[in-house]
């Protein structure tokens, strides 16, 4: 009976060992930011751009007291938000964009506390997230409302463990109307967990992996309109709504 309880104990610890390793080769199969992103954004050269404690930070050389920190997507590298966290900076937002443990932002939900008590304090912060980085983002701000300015949503939503219906937390969800993974439904499921005063905007033509610059993505649908126009209308409504939250 001890060997067979031996053995089962063995057969058990194989098996967890094994699973981690294939969930581990599994994330680190990422999405990377495509070369025509690299050459628009000079991440190595550009003195703005910072890479610290796994975090890529944009500088802005004339503060308008804002910060934005964005939880990429699942298995999405943090270079791929590059041309939003520049162009955010451009107007005066501090930018900052982490790596998350495993390429999940579900194991790195609380970074948003490093960097806020790293950074400059007196920022107001928005965190913004990506699909399920929007979801981890979304679990953060609900706990710590008092530190977030306002949530800003990438094709995603909360969880019923984060309803922010009966709050006053500013919210802006940006969608696509080809996006094939999260959907209009979802979005549309979505506003019963969101104050009344939530702001919804959808990218016509847009598809889930236009929220970044890495390529096209497993599951998603055919936009119809180039990345960089999708780029464009994130950052712009972005920065209209924190303009006036």
């Amino acid at each position: 009976m001890k060997k067979v309880f031996k053995w089962t104990g063995i057969v058990l610890l194989a098996m967890i060992v094994l699973g981690f390793l294939g969930f581990y080769i599994w994330s680190e199969q990422t999405y990377s930011a495509k070369e025509k992103l690299t050459k628009t954004v000079n991440f190595e050269d550009d003195q703005i751009i910072e890479e610290k404690k796994d975090w890529l930070i944009f500088k802005s050389e004339d503060s308008n007291g804002k910060g934005v920190i964005l939880y990429p997507g699942a298995k999405v590298e943090v270079e791929a938000y590059g041309y939003i966290g520049k162009a955010l900076s451009d107007k005066g937002y501090t930018v900052v964009i982490p790596k998350m443990p495993l390429h999940i932002a579900f194991f790195g939900i609380n970074e948003a506390e490093k960097i806020i008590s790293d950074a400059d304090k007196k920022l107001d912060w928005y965190l913004s997230g990506h699909s399920l980085g929007g979801v981890a983002a979304a679990s953060y701000s609900f706990d710590h409302q008092d530190e977030v300015k306002g949530v800003i949503f990438l094709a995603s939503y909360p969880t019923k463990s984060a309803d922010f219906s009966t709050s006053d937390m500013p919210v802006l969800s940006i969608y696509a109307e080809n996006d094939g993974l999260t959907r209009g439904d979802d979005i549309e499921n979505s506003k019963k967990l969101l104050p009344s005063d939530t702001v919804f905007h959808k990218i016509d033509g847009g598809n889930h992996a236009g929220f970044g610059v890495y390529g096209p993505q497993k599951g998603d649908k055919k936009a119809s309109i180039s990345v960089w126009e999708q780029q464009n209308e994130i950052i712009h409504v972005m920065d209209e709504w924190m303009k006036e939250n």
